[in-house]
């Protein structure tokens, strides 16, 4: 099949053109997001939202608010949110200590110095990894990282290059440079690709089982072209 290529910026319009415009739709406050992510699991948009209306009425977010309720009260609250609230409920009393012990209640004193080590920073809280870390620098304004949707890395991927390798981290990274390199450093037009991209892996670039037939892409995509990169497709495994 011949491919008609587009550039990112070319893709993200026409992601645009389909799913609309999109806004997130968790906390975009980095100490709040922290909160918000531990809400619910398996963590989804949906889990962590319905976690976090509970949280927020049953007892609040602020670290205080956390640190004076009993572990037992968080985990009836988080229980909206899905599996394991026991767990999550400790987790929120080690980001409230943290914030209130190490930056005295206010995340925002993290973000001072080295990107680098704003970074280690963050990597210390419970749950959260390179990709949370991105997100959180480019929604809460801290620096317009190129920051990709943790649970569909290979949506821009397969697009641009093919399937997606075996490593996440490969993946994500591929993905990462995609952006770095054609997407201007500025936080409006990274975080407008962190959203279609989120968009378009959640409804149709599913991880397995993509809805190709429905995708406004397929004839510039490089997986649907059939360049595989030498492994089986999702739909085989």
């Amino acid at each position: 099949m011949e491919l008609d290529p587009l550039k990112v910026a070319a893709v993200l319009d026409r992601l645009e053109a389909f799913h609309g415009s999109q806004e997130p739709n968790w906390p975009v406050e980095p100490y709040p997001f922290l909160i918000w992510w531990h809400c619910g699991y398996p963590a989804s948009d949906l889990t962590c939202a319905k976690g976090w209306n509970a949280l927020t009425k049953e007892v609040g977010i602020e670290p205080r608010q956390i640190l004076n309720t009993t572990q037992s009260r968080l985990a009836h609250a988080l229980k909206a949110g899905g599996m394991v609230p026991e767990v999550r409920a400790m987790r929120l009393q080690q980001v409230a200590e943290r914030v209130m012990n190490e930056f005295g209640g206010d995340l925002r004193n993290a973000f001072v110095g080295r990107i680098e080590e704003t970074r280690k920073k963050l990597k210390k809280f419970p749950g959260i990894a390179d990709p949370g870390v991105d997100r959180i620098l480019l929604f809460g304004k801290v620096a317009p990282v190129a920051a990709v949707p943790s649970n569909c890395p290979h949506v821009l991927v397969r697009i641009q290059l093919g399937l997606e390798r075996e490593s996440y981290s490969v993946t994500y990274r591929e993905a990462q440079s995609l952006i770095e390199e054609e997407i201007p450093e500025q936080f409006h037009g990274r975080m407008r690709a962190y959203l279609l991209l989120k968009q378009h892996g959640q409804t149709i670039c599913k991880r397995t089982k993509p809805k190709c037939e429905k995708c406004i892409l397929s004839s510039h995509c490089a997986y649907f072209g059939g360049k595989n990169r030498g492994r089986g497709r999702p739909e085989e495994r």
